[in-house]
């Protein structure tokens, strides 16, 4: 994967009254490095919907964590020229706590891949400022996110083509 972007398992502790799941902690310093969450978010998506592509010029990382349904999370590198091109996808589920995390430089979106809507709760390490927010925007089907590398590969059918959302993915 690209350099900071990492999807870590997250221990869920269940006994008779239900479960407790540390969702982040300010110690897991593999994880975080030295970032810390200045805000967290809580979001809903319909099933297909597609929220791409955005960055964040001042670099912030996003730690998403779905708590129901399922999330493909895309990250698209054309800044790093030891990784252009690199597109990385991964999928996570409120079937299996994960926590994801990118780093906001790179360009990223999500798609709802569930038949019901995905329920995540967001950490990101900069405050958003709305009256001067440091995100830049391109349209989720922008012709220029186009892939070298898929996940590392580049033996994947989606290599070299326009990023398709709504492509089966490759197996």
């Amino acid at each position: 994967m690209l350099r900071g972007v990492q999807v870590m398992d997250l221990k869920r502790n269940v006994d008779d009254r239900g479960s407790f799941t540390e969702i982040l902690r300010e110690d897991w310093k593999e994880f975080l490095s030295n970032e810390r969450p200045a805000q967290a978010n809580f979001s809903v998506s319909y099933p297909g919907m597609i929220r791409a592509w955005h960055r964040h010029a001042a670099g912030q990382y996003d730690i998403f964590v779905v708590l129901r349904g399922s999330l493909k999370i895309c990250v698209y590198n054309d800044l790093e020229p030891e990784n252009p091109g690199e597109l990385d996808e991964i999928v996570v589920s409120g079937d299996r706590l994960q926590a994801a995390i990118v780093r906001g430089y790179y360009w990223h979106g999500t798609k709802c891949v569930s038949p019901i809507p995905s329920e995540t709760v967001y950490f990101v390490t900069r405050l958003y400022d709305r009256e001067k927010p440091d995100e830049l925007r391109r349209p989720w089907n922008d012709p220029a996110i186009l892939p070298r590398s898929i996940n590392g590969r580049t033996d994947d059918p989606r290599v070299g083509r326009t990023w398709d959302w709504n492509a089966p993915p490759h197996k």
